[in-house]
Protein backbone atom coordinates (compact mmCIF):
# COMPACT_ATOMS: atom_id res chain seq x y z
CA UNK A 1 0.00 0.00 0.00
CA UNK A 2 0.81 3.82 -0.81
CA UNK A 3 1.38 5.46 2.89
CA UNK A 4 1.69 9.31 2.44
CA UNK A 5 3.23 10.43 6.00
CA UNK A 6 3.50 13.95 7.33
CA UNK A 7 5.73 15.04 9.93
CA UNK A 8 6.59 18.85 10.82
CA UNK A 9 9.26 18.76 13.60
CA UNK A 10 12.34 16.89 14.44
CA UNK A 11 10.41 14.98 16.95
CA UNK A 12 7.54 13.90 14.52
CA UNK A 13 10.55 12.59 11.91
CA UNK A 14 11.38 10.30 14.99
CA UNK A 15 8.15 8.82 15.57
CA UNK A 16 6.69 9.04 11.93
CA UNK A 17 10.34 6.66 10.76
CA UNK A 18 9.53 4.18 14.14
CA UNK A 19 6.19 3.96 12.75
CA UNK A 20 7.40 3.75 8.69
CA UNK A 21 9.98 0.98 9.83
CA UNK A 22 7.08 -0.52 11.49
CA UNK A 23 4.94 -0.24 8.27
CA UNK A 24 7.64 -2.36 6.27
CA UNK A 25 7.03 -5.20 8.87
CA UNK A 26 3.53 -5.36 8.31
CA UNK A 27 3.34 -4.84 4.69
CA UNK A 28 5.87 -5.69 2.75
CA UNK A 29 4.70 -3.69 -0.48
CA UNK A 30 4.97 -0.98 1.58
CA UNK A 31 5.60 2.70 -0.32
CA UNK A 32 6.53 6.15 1.16
CA UNK A 33 6.01 9.80 0.37
CA UNK A 34 6.27 12.26 2.98
CA UNK A 35 7.20 15.45 4.22
CA UNK A 36 9.34 14.94 7.08
CA UNK A 37 13.21 14.42 7.82
CA UNK A 38 16.31 12.33 7.34
CA UNK A 39 15.33 9.70 9.88
CA UNK A 40 12.34 8.97 7.67
CA UNK A 41 14.80 9.12 4.11
CA UNK A 42 16.82 6.56 6.09
CA UNK A 43 13.84 4.25 6.32
CA UNK A 44 12.89 4.68 2.04
CA UNK A 45 10.69 6.59 0.18
CA UNK A 46 10.61 9.83 -1.20
CA UNK A 47 10.95 13.25 0.65
CA UNK A 48 8.85 16.25 -0.84
CA UNK A 49 9.89 18.57 1.84
CA UNK A 50 12.26 18.80 4.42
CA UNK A 51 10.50 19.88 7.70
CA UNK A 52 13.05 21.91 8.07
CA UNK A 53 11.30 24.53 5.43
CA UNK A 54 8.14 23.87 7.06
CA UNK A 55 9.23 24.36 11.40
CA UNK A 56 8.40 28.21 12.09
CA UNK A 57 7.68 28.54 15.55
CA UNK A 58 5.42 32.21 17.02
CA UNK A 59 3.15 34.52 15.49
CA UNK A 60 5.99 36.98 14.22
CA UNK A 61 7.75 33.85 12.60
CA UNK A 62 4.54 32.64 10.69
CA UNK A 63 3.66 36.14 9.65
CA UNK A 64 7.60 36.95 8.12
CA UNK A 65 7.14 33.31 6.28
CA UNK A 66 3.54 33.45 5.25
CA UNK A 67 4.40 32.89 1.68
CA UNK A 68 6.18 29.66 2.49
CA UNK A 69 3.99 28.09 4.60
CA UNK A 70 0.96 28.50 1.90
CA UNK A 71 3.42 27.74 -0.41
CA UNK A 72 4.38 24.19 1.34
CA UNK A 73 0.64 23.83 2.01
CA UNK A 74 -0.91 24.15 -1.78
CA UNK A 75 2.53 21.66 -2.79
CA UNK A 76 1.36 19.23 -0.02
CA UNK A 77 -2.13 18.66 -1.24
CA UNK A 78 -1.52 18.95 -4.75
CA UNK A 79 1.48 15.88 -4.28
CA UNK A 80 -1.25 13.98 -2.17
CA UNK A 81 -3.73 14.18 -4.97
CA UNK A 82 -1.40 13.33 -7.82
CA UNK A 83 0.18 10.45 -5.88
CA UNK A 84 -3.38 9.06 -5.12
CA UNK A 85 -2.30 7.42 -1.51
CA UNK A 86 -4.13 4.45 0.19
CA UNK A 87 -3.76 6.65 3.48
CA UNK A 88 -2.82 10.05 4.67
CA UNK A 89 -1.04 9.85 8.24
CA UNK A 90 -0.46 12.67 9.76
CA UNK A 91 2.01 13.15 12.69
CA UNK A 92 1.37 15.94 15.41
CA UNK A 93 1.98 19.26 13.89
CA UNK A 94 -1.71 20.16 14.13
CA UNK A 95 -1.66 24.13 12.56
CA UNK A 96 -0.33 22.83 9.17
CA UNK A 97 -1.58 18.62 9.49
CA UNK A 98 -5.19 19.99 10.33
CA UNK A 99 -5.36 21.99 7.18
CA UNK A 100 -4.68 19.14 5.10
CA UNK A 101 -6.84 16.64 6.99
CA UNK A 102 -9.53 18.85 6.28
CA UNK A 103 -8.49 19.35 2.31
CA UNK A 104 -8.08 15.24 1.88
CA UNK A 105 -11.60 14.67 2.72
CA UNK A 106 -13.51 17.27 1.14
CA UNK A 107 -11.66 16.93 -2.01
CA UNK A 108 -10.87 13.02 -2.68
CA UNK A 109 -11.60 9.78 -0.93
CA UNK A 110 -8.51 8.93 0.32
CA UNK A 111 -8.88 7.95 4.56
CA UNK A 112 -6.95 10.57 7.25
CA UNK A 113 -5.02 8.87 10.01
CA UNK A 114 -3.49 10.93 12.98
CA UNK A 115 -0.98 9.65 14.91
CA UNK A 116 0.15 10.99 17.91
CA UNK A 117 -2.78 14.28 19.21
CA UNK A 118 -3.04 17.18 18.78
CA UNK A 119 -2.52 18.45 22.75
CA UNK A 120 -6.11 19.91 22.11
CA UNK A 121 -6.77 18.81 25.82
CA UNK A 122 -4.46 21.44 27.02
CA UNK A 123 -5.51 24.02 24.46
CA UNK A 124 -7.52 25.41 21.45
CA UNK A 125 -9.94 22.50 22.61
CA UNK A 126 -12.12 23.93 19.95
CA UNK A 127 -9.86 21.35 17.17
CA UNK A 128 -12.04 18.65 18.41
CA UNK A 129 -14.75 19.81 15.97
CA UNK A 130 -11.91 19.14 12.96
CA UNK A 131 -10.89 15.92 14.38
CA UNK A 132 -14.27 14.96 14.02
CA UNK A 133 -15.06 16.10 10.79
CA UNK A 134 -11.70 15.40 8.89
CA UNK A 135 -9.71 12.44 10.64
CA UNK A 136 -11.10 9.00 10.19
CA UNK A 137 -8.20 7.29 13.16
CA UNK A 138 -6.51 8.93 15.73
CA UNK A 139 -3.66 6.66 17.20
CA UNK A 140 -2.87 8.19 20.96
CA UNK A 141 0.43 7.53 22.72
CA UNK A 142 -1.01 9.00 26.00
CA UNK A 143 -3.43 6.78 27.86
CA UNK A 144 -5.58 9.47 29.37
CA UNK A 145 -6.76 10.87 25.82
CA UNK A 146 -8.98 7.94 25.40
CA UNK A 147 -11.51 8.76 27.93
CA UNK A 148 -10.46 12.62 27.02
CA UNK A 149 -11.90 12.07 23.50
CA UNK A 150 -14.50 10.07 24.56
CA UNK A 151 -15.83 12.22 26.48
CA UNK A 152 -16.32 14.40 22.92
CA UNK A 153 -17.74 11.23 21.63
CA UNK A 154 -14.77 10.88 19.43
CA UNK A 155 -13.46 7.01 20.16
CA UNK A 156 -9.49 7.03 19.21
CA UNK A 157 -6.70 4.05 19.78
CA UNK A 158 -4.17 4.07 22.90
CA UNK A 159 -1.26 2.28 20.76
CA UNK A 160 1.83 2.54 23.71
CA UNK A 161 3.89 5.63 24.26
CA UNK A 162 7.09 5.79 21.90
CA UNK A 163 9.16 6.99 25.40
CA UNK A 164 8.86 3.57 26.60
CA UNK A 165 10.10 1.89 23.74
CA UNK A 166 13.39 4.15 23.46
CA UNK A 167 14.06 3.55 27.21
CA UNK A 168 13.53 -0.14 27.02
CA UNK A 169 15.75 -0.28 23.84
CA UNK A 170 18.23 1.53 26.03
CA UNK A 171 18.07 -0.64 28.95
CA UNK A 172 18.30 -3.68 27.13
CA UNK A 173 21.90 -2.30 25.12
CA UNK A 174 23.80 -0.27 28.23
CA UNK A 175 25.52 -2.31 30.43
CA UNK A 176 27.95 0.00 31.63
CA UNK A 177 28.45 -0.03 35.33
CA UNK A 178 28.27 2.79 37.32
CA UNK A 179 31.85 3.03 37.97
CA UNK A 180 32.44 2.73 34.53
CA UNK A 181 30.45 6.07 33.57
CA UNK A 182 32.31 8.22 36.51
CA UNK A 183 35.43 7.12 35.55
CA UNK A 184 35.04 7.98 31.67
CA UNK A 185 33.48 11.48 32.94
CA UNK A 186 35.87 12.26 35.63
CA UNK A 187 33.43 11.91 38.42
CA UNK A 188 33.28 10.60 41.99
CA UNK A 189 31.33 7.11 42.54
CA UNK A 190 31.31 7.30 45.75
CA UNK A 191 28.91 10.18 45.41
CA UNK A 192 25.34 10.54 44.18
CA UNK A 193 24.44 12.30 41.08
CA UNK A 194 21.84 14.49 40.71
CA UNK A 195 20.88 15.42 36.96
CA UNK A 196 20.37 18.93 36.07
CA UNK A 197 18.27 18.49 32.98
CA UNK A 198 17.31 22.17 31.45
CA UNK A 199 15.65 21.81 28.56
CA UNK A 200 16.24 21.31 25.00
CA UNK A 201 15.98 25.25 23.48
CA UNK A 202 18.41 27.48 23.95
CA UNK A 203 16.15 29.98 26.03
CA UNK A 204 14.82 27.19 28.46
CA UNK A 205 18.45 26.88 29.53
CA UNK A 206 19.22 29.99 30.30
CA UNK A 207 15.95 30.80 31.60
CA UNK A 208 15.41 26.90 34.11
CA UNK A 209 19.94 26.16 34.66
CA UNK A 210 20.79 29.07 37.23
CA UNK A 211 18.02 28.80 38.71
CA UNK A 212 19.00 25.10 39.59
CA UNK A 213 22.88 25.69 39.57
CA UNK A 214 21.80 28.60 42.73
CA UNK A 215 19.91 25.75 44.60
CA UNK A 216 22.84 23.70 44.34
CA UNK A 217 24.78 25.31 47.11
CA UNK A 218 22.83 24.05 49.91
CA UNK A 219 23.54 20.89 49.59
CA UNK A 220 27.30 20.61 49.60
CA UNK A 221 29.64 18.75 51.82
CA UNK A 222 29.93 19.45 55.69
CA UNK A 223 26.35 20.86 55.46
CA UNK A 224 23.91 19.74 58.28
CA UNK A 225 20.55 18.54 57.80
CA UNK A 226 19.28 18.00 61.17
CA UNK A 227 22.14 16.43 63.20
CA UNK A 228 23.43 14.61 60.07
CA UNK A 229 26.24 16.60 58.31
CA UNK A 230 25.69 15.95 54.66
CA UNK A 231 28.27 13.78 52.66
CA UNK A 232 27.64 15.53 49.15
CA UNK A 233 25.91 15.15 46.17
CA UNK A 234 27.52 15.69 42.81
CA UNK A 235 25.62 17.81 39.93
CA UNK A 236 25.59 16.87 36.59
CA UNK A 237 24.14 18.45 33.43
CA UNK A 238 22.51 16.94 30.53
CA UNK A 239 23.83 19.09 27.72
CA UNK A 240 21.33 19.00 24.88
CA UNK A 241 22.02 17.83 21.68
CA UNK A 242 22.62 20.66 19.26
CA UNK A 243 23.57 23.06 21.71
CA UNK A 244 27.05 25.25 22.05
CA UNK A 245 29.02 24.20 24.73
CA UNK A 246 30.02 27.45 24.85
CA UNK A 247 26.62 28.71 26.50
CA UNK A 248 26.91 26.31 29.10
CA UNK A 249 30.46 27.98 29.97
CA UNK A 250 28.95 31.39 30.00
CA UNK A 251 26.17 30.13 31.87
CA UNK A 252 28.89 28.35 34.82
CA UNK A 253 30.69 32.15 34.08
CA UNK A 254 27.89 33.93 35.57
CA UNK A 255 27.20 31.45 38.48
CA UNK A 256 28.70 31.23 41.53
CA UNK A 257 28.13 27.48 41.64
CA UNK A 258 29.59 26.35 38.87
CA UNK A 259 32.66 24.73 40.94
CA UNK A 260 31.93 21.49 41.33
CA UNK A 261 29.00 21.04 38.15
CA UNK A 262 29.57 18.68 35.33
CA UNK A 263 28.03 18.37 31.97
CA UNK A 264 27.83 15.07 30.19
CA UNK A 265 26.90 15.82 26.50
CA UNK A 266 24.60 13.72 24.32
CA UNK A 267 23.86 10.99 27.49
CA UNK A 268 20.71 11.88 28.91
CA UNK A 269 19.46 8.22 29.41
CA UNK A 270 22.95 6.69 30.40
CA UNK A 271 23.07 9.79 32.71
CA UNK A 272 19.39 9.08 34.34
CA UNK A 273 20.19 5.26 34.72
CA UNK A 274 22.87 6.29 37.16
CA UNK A 275 21.00 9.59 39.14
CA UNK A 276 19.95 9.60 42.66
CA UNK A 277 17.69 12.61 42.01
CA UNK A 278 16.45 14.61 38.35
CA UNK A 279 15.82 18.75 38.37
CA UNK A 280 13.51 18.41 35.02
CA UNK A 281 12.55 20.93 32.90
CA UNK A 282 9.12 20.30 31.32
CA UNK A 283 8.71 18.47 28.87
CA UNK A 284 9.02 14.60 27.69
CA UNK A 285 12.33 14.21 29.99
CA UNK A 286 9.81 14.54 33.01
CA UNK A 287 8.22 11.08 31.23
CA UNK A 288 12.20 9.52 30.42
CA UNK A 289 12.69 10.08 34.23
CA UNK A 290 9.70 8.59 36.06
CA UNK A 291 10.51 5.55 33.44
CA UNK A 292 14.43 5.30 34.65
CA UNK A 293 12.12 5.53 38.13
CA UNK A 294 14.48 8.74 39.50
CA UNK A 295 12.99 11.04 41.72
CA UNK A 296 12.20 14.47 39.99
CA UNK A 297 11.14 18.10 40.52
CA UNK A 298 9.96 19.58 37.98
CA UNK A 299 11.41 23.38 37.00
CA UNK A 300 9.75 25.78 34.54
CA UNK A 301 10.98 29.22 34.58
CA UNK A 302 9.15 31.59 32.95
CA UNK A 303 9.78 36.02 32.93
CA UNK A 304 6.84 37.47 33.86
CA UNK A 305 5.90 34.93 36.38
CA UNK A 306 3.24 35.88 38.01
CA UNK A 307 1.25 37.02 34.48
CA UNK A 308 2.09 33.85 33.20
CA UNK A 309 0.28 32.13 35.96
CA UNK A 310 -2.64 34.37 35.89
CA UNK A 311 -2.81 33.75 31.80
CA UNK A 312 -2.42 29.88 32.29
CA UNK A 313 -5.13 29.69 34.40
CA UNK A 314 -7.01 31.01 31.54
CA UNK A 315 -6.22 29.40 28.56
CA UNK A 316 -4.97 25.98 30.04
CA UNK A 317 -7.54 23.21 30.55
CA UNK A 318 -5.24 21.07 32.23
CA UNK A 319 -4.07 21.23 36.09
CA UNK A 320 -0.29 20.49 35.14
CA UNK A 321 1.84 21.06 33.19
CA UNK A 322 4.06 17.71 33.41
CA UNK A 323 3.44 14.59 31.47
CA UNK A 324 4.16 12.49 34.24
CA UNK A 325 1.49 14.35 36.50
CA UNK A 326 -0.66 14.57 33.76
CA UNK A 327 -0.74 10.37 33.05
CA UNK A 328 -0.90 9.79 36.53
CA UNK A 329 -3.68 12.12 36.96
CA UNK A 330 -1.99 13.24 40.41
CA UNK A 331 0.35 15.80 41.31
CA UNK A 332 2.97 13.19 41.68
CA UNK A 333 6.14 15.76 41.75
CA UNK A 334 6.15 18.66 42.39
CA UNK A 335 5.81 21.28 39.59
CA UNK A 336 7.34 24.62 40.13
CA UNK A 337 6.68 26.76 37.02
CA UNK A 338 6.53 30.50 36.17
CA UNK A 339 6.53 32.28 39.65
CA UNK A 340 7.17 29.52 42.00
CA UNK A 341 10.56 28.51 39.83
CA UNK A 342 12.53 30.07 42.98
CA UNK A 343 15.61 28.98 44.90
CA UNK A 344 13.91 28.64 47.52
CA UNK A 345 10.74 26.62 46.80
CA UNK A 346 13.55 24.32 44.66
CA UNK A 347 15.55 24.06 47.46
CA UNK A 348 12.76 22.94 49.79
CA UNK A 349 11.59 20.25 47.19
CA UNK A 350 15.67 19.12 47.11
CA UNK A 351 15.72 18.25 50.30
CA UNK A 352 13.25 16.00 50.26
CA UNK A 353 14.13 14.24 47.46
CA UNK A 354 17.75 14.17 48.11
CA UNK A 355 17.35 13.73 52.36
CA UNK A 356 13.62 11.80 52.51
CA UNK A 357 13.84 8.23 52.43
CA UNK A 358 9.91 7.89 53.08
CA UNK A 359 9.39 10.66 50.18
CA UNK A 360 11.50 9.62 47.83
CA UNK A 361 10.54 5.74 47.79
CA UNK A 362 6.34 6.99 48.28
CA UNK A 363 7.28 8.38 44.98
CA UNK A 364 8.80 5.86 43.32
CA UNK A 365 6.12 3.74 44.43
CA UNK A 366 3.50 5.77 42.98
CA UNK A 367 5.52 5.73 39.48
CA UNK A 368 5.23 2.43 39.11
CA UNK A 369 1.42 2.48 39.66
CA UNK A 370 0.07 5.65 38.08
CA UNK A 371 2.54 6.31 35.79
CA UNK A 372 4.93 3.25 34.03
CA UNK A 373 1.87 0.51 34.23
CA UNK A 374 -0.66 2.63 32.77
CA UNK A 375 1.92 3.67 29.77
CA UNK A 376 2.01 -0.34 28.81
CA UNK A 377 4.55 -2.14 27.42
CA UNK A 378 6.99 -1.38 25.14
CA UNK A 379 5.90 -1.49 20.91
CA UNK A 380 4.17 2.00 20.54
CA UNK A 381 5.32 2.16 16.79
CA UNK A 382 4.57 -1.86 16.26
CA UNK A 383 0.94 -1.56 17.51
CA UNK A 384 -0.19 1.38 15.37
CA UNK A 385 1.44 -0.12 12.25
CA UNK A 386 -0.72 -3.36 12.89
CA UNK A 387 -4.18 -0.84 13.48
CA UNK A 388 -3.47 0.91 10.63
CA UNK A 389 -2.66 -2.14 7.98
CA UNK A 390 -5.80 -3.80 9.28
CA UNK A 391 -7.63 -0.73 8.59
CA UNK A 392 -6.98 -0.20 5.79
CA UNK A 393 -6.97 -3.70 4.71
CA UNK A 394 -11.12 -3.72 5.53
CA UNK A 395 -11.74 -0.96 3.54
CA UNK A 396 -10.43 -2.55 0.42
Amino acid sequence: MKYYIIAGEASGDLHASNLMRSLKAKDAEAEFRFFGGDLMLAIGGTMVKHYRELAYMGFVQVVLHARTILHNMRLCKEDIVAWSPDVVILVDYPGFNLKIAKYVKTHTQIPVYYYISPKIWAWKEYRIKDIRRYVDELFSILPFEVPYFAGHNYSIHYVGNPCVDAVADFKAQYAETREEFCARHGLNPDLPIVALLAGSRKQEIKDNLPIMLSATKHFMPGKMHGRTKIKGFQWVIAGAPGIDKAMYKDIFSKSEMSRGVSVVYNETYALLSHSYAAMVTSGTATLETALFRVPQVVCYYIMCGKVVSWLRSLVLKVKYISLVNLVADFPLVRELVADEMRERELTEELNQLLLDDFYRNRMLAEYDKMVIAPLGEPGASEHAATAIVQLLRKRK
